[in-house]
């Protein structure tokens, strides 16, 4: 009993070790990242929001062959947009909209989102430190979101508050693929571990907010919303191995 409990923790520890040698060989990892990414907007999203930024994290598993599967989210975040079309059926003439107290009130347009999806990825080590640096290139697919984010600063607009902004922020979703193409770097000392690249997404999104009041009714428009930038990222990785096998006489 004590020889299969003995057995069972070398093969766990033997897994999960952080002392793999990676400057000889492609190993099995576990790479958490964190991430930023800048965007230029294209197709409708262009219409709507200038440059975005994206931040935020990864979890990948790389086997030997280099190949890796994983899972991500990002924050979608922006200051500029263009569409200053929604508020015409409440704003005066000059644009401002007029708060409880008969004054004009103070509000802001900005850009906020997300997106979560899952990727397959190919690692090519034609060059770098070691052969699990080199050419990274990745292929995924999840859900892009994005909505004007409206914010009153004394909440005395009763007009974009509360449930109501939710007929102005025109929120969509859908479908996205995305692209990415770059170079990853995993030192042989474990201190230095990054990727950088461009990155791009194609996504098919439609509002997902039952009525406009700008419009004034549903809008049905099938959107095509494109983002292309370049993305960086620090990485966390949990080195593995195949377990060892051990002897008893």
């Amino acid at each position: 009993m004590k020889t299969k409990i003995f057995l069972v923790f070398i093969t766990v520890f033997s897994v999960f070790t952080i002392n793999a040698q990676i400057s000889d060989s492609s190993i099995n990892m576990l790479k958490f990242s964190i991430n930023y990414s800048a965007h230029l907007p294209g197709g409708d999203m262009a219409q709507r929001f200038g440059m975005s930024s994206m931040i935020g994290g990864s979890l990948e598993y790389k086997i030997a062959s280099n190949w890796g599967f994983g899972l991500e989210f990002a924050y979608i975040f922006g200051g500029k947009v263009k569409d200053t079309t929604i508020f015409n059926n409440i704003a005066t003439e000059t644009g401002y909209i007029i708060n409880q107290y008969g004054e004009y009130a103070t509000f802001t347009l900005s850009e906020r989102g997300m997106y979560a999806g899952a990727n397959l990825s190919k690692l090519i080590p034609v060059f770098g430190p070691n052969k699990n640096s080199g050419i990274l290139v990745s292929l995924g697919a999840g859900l892009l979101q994005h909505h004007i984010h409206i914010e009153n600063k004394d909440n005395n607009a009763p007009p974009i508050l509360g449930d109501y902004k939710k007929g102005y922020d025109r929120l969509s979703n859908g479908l996205a693929v995305k692209e990415f193409i770059g170079y990853q770097h995993l030192d042989n000392k474990r201190l230095i571990n990054f990727y950088i690249g461009f990155e791009f997404y194609q996504a098919f999104t439609m509002s997902r907010r039952d009525y406009d009041f700008n419009l004034m009714r549903y809008d049905d428009t099938k959107r095509k919303d494109f983002l292309s930038g370049i993305r960086f990222g620090w990485i966390i990785p949990i080195y593995t191995k195949s377990p060892e096998k051990y002897y008893f006489y």
